[in-house]
């Protein structure tokens, strides 16, 4: 990766650096700061229903049920809206004091064990590379 500063502005080449593994907990600790204070958490999910009505919009594109501009790229535009919708997700969770990633490991256990599945997600980071990473 370079970084290169011109008058106080730093400008980062290539981003896989600081998306390489984006931890749950860091993006909720973020958020938790940038939202510290927000009143209501109606707001917040207020744009997050807003944002997956535009994953609906991307994704009916994306299968012809809605005209697509030529020059529109619908997997970014699909990517986008998916990153607000985990923002707003995250968002919503730290600011009503949720530990989103608790949740999530306990959630999938629960569905693993209803569905029959052959693993779930804890027992999948113990034996991958994202255990204690």
């Amino acid at each position: 990766m370079s970084i290169e500063v011109q008058e106080g502005t730093v400008i980062v080449e290539k981003r896989e650096v600081l998306t390489e593994k984006l931890a749950i907990e860091a993006l909720q600790s973020y958020l938790e700061e940038v939202y510290k204070g927000h009143p209501s958490p109606m707001g917040l999910f207020m744009k997050l229903v807003e944002e997956v009505g535009e994953v609906a919009e991307a994704l009916n594109k994306i299968d012809g049920r809605k005209n697509a501009t030529p020059t529109e790229d619908l997997k970014a535009e699909l990517s986008k809206e998916l990153a607000d919708v985990i923002h707003y997700t995250v968002a919503l969770a730290s600011i009503t004091d949720i530990d989103l990633a608790s949740v999530i490991i306990e959630k999938d256990k629960e569905a693993a064990e209803k569905y029959h599945h052959d693993t779930n997600l804890a027992t999948f980071l113990q034996r991958t590379q994202y255990n204690n990473k």
